[in-house]
């Protein structure tokens, strides 16, 4: 089990500029916070062991150990990691009319939980102009004003650890890849706490191959809009590769490679585009932004799809051969320039208690043989 202090963690990970800001390690003591889309160790600690290492995704991740937790199965080289099924999806019938991005898959989910009290409260990422801001969400209707993407790194586990001090359970979570990874440790009890209960009930996975750094995004678009008159920001899916940013009146269209500088190394590390430690994962559909994918991967995960659809709240369909192929492809992709730049940095099964993460020689000689960067053909 990962056992080790804060200072370990401010310098294996902050000091490393591997730390993401998920927010893992707020709200557990008064060491660490975050501003503005930064984590920082405002004291020194002298604890033998703490949550804060024992819930970070970017540190001595156990990728086998997870898998094994909830999957029942070792982790391997598959690129969309364990799953059931996977669909194509979009809001049903019962919240067509209601205000989301893309599918509206994600919103839709969370409203269905929250309503038919399958979870209790739901952790989403709102935002405050262009900061994410990240709380607790208890009335369905409130889902809808979360439901714009962000794109930059969002602190959403802080709200999570707050929830659970105040003694909420049975939530639902929307997160990242890594924040899906820090959400699986935490629910393996890695402090052995006999008293420990899973406090969640449904985790959402979204596909990210990259977040932004809140601050350079900010600084950039700064440069270019009146950030107050910013209404909402959307990536579309490929083959698009520019960044739309809509506000009162008009559209202002970015390429990506505008943008792409503005992405943290740490993101050069995640071999995880699909959020595979996740009940469900969901992503924009490729070449199609009114629709999404949507990946079953647990039986709690696939019990509350498969009644959302029944209900009419989403509406699932069969995945066209072509997407899915694209999708492996780019899943496989990331995972294998994630493992190249770990070992490269000796992040991967590094030196104990400094490394990214831990993967049999098998598995990482797997991933780095199917990782290819030419795109599939289709005839």
């Amino acid at each position: 089990m990962k056992q080790f202090v804060p200072g370990d963690l401010d310098a294996a990970v902050i000091q490393e500029g591997l730390c993401i800001g998920c927010g893992a390690c707020i709200h557990l003591c008064p060491y660490f916070q975050s501003y503005r889309g930064k984590t920082a160790r405002l004291f020194p600690c002298t604890l033998k062991e703490g949550r804060c290492f024992a819930y970070c995704p970017k540190v001595e991740v156990d990728l086998d150990g997870i898998s094994r937790f909830l999957f029942g199965k070792r982790y391997d080289s598959a690129p969309l990691g364990t799953y059931r099924s996977i669909h194509v999806s979009r809001a049903g019938e019962k919240v067509k009319k209601s205000s989301f991005q893309a599918g509206g898959t994600v919103s839709a989910l969370m409203y269905f939980a929250l309503r038919e009290k399958l979870i209790r409260g739901a952790i989403l990422t709102g935002r405050k102009e262009l900061l994410p801001t990240p709380q607790l969400v208890e009335k369905p209707a409130a889902v809808f004003r979360h439901g714009l993407s962000k794109y930059t790194a969002a602190p959403t586990l802080a709200a999570l650890n707050e929830a659970i001090e105040k003694g909420c359970d049975n939530l639902g979570i929307v997160v990242t890849p890594c924040q899906a990874t820090a959400v699986a440790q935490m629910r393996m009890n890695p402090m052995g706490n006999p008293s420990f209960e899973d406090p969640t009930a449904l985790v959402i996975g979204l596909f990210c191959t990259w977040a932004l750094d809140f601050r350079r995004f900010e600084a950039f678009l700064a440069q270019e809009v009146p950030l107050k008159e910013i209404v909402r920001i959307d990536i579309p899916p490929p083959p698009a590769s520019v960044l739309e940013v809509y506000l009162q009146d008009e559209k202002l269209v970015f390429p990506l490679d505008k943008i792409r500088p503005l992405v943290p190394d740490t993101c050069g590390y995640c071999p995880d585009m699909t959020a595979e430690f996740a009940d469900l994962s969901v992503g924009v559909l490729e070449g199609r932004g009114d629709m999404n994918t949507i990946i079953i991967r647990t039986e709690r995960g696939e019990r509350i799809a498969r009644e959302a659809e029944r209900q009419g709240y989403i509406i699932l369909e069969e995945m066209p051969q072509e997407n899915r192929e694209h999708l492996e492809w780019a899943a496989a992709n990331k995972k294998r320039r994630g493992l190249l730049r770990s070992r490269e940095a000796g992040k991967l099964n590094g030196e104990e208690g400094k490394t990214y993460m831990r993967l049999s020689a098998e598995v990482i000689d797997e991933i780095l043989i199917n990782g290819k960067e030419d795109a599939p053909c289709h005839t």
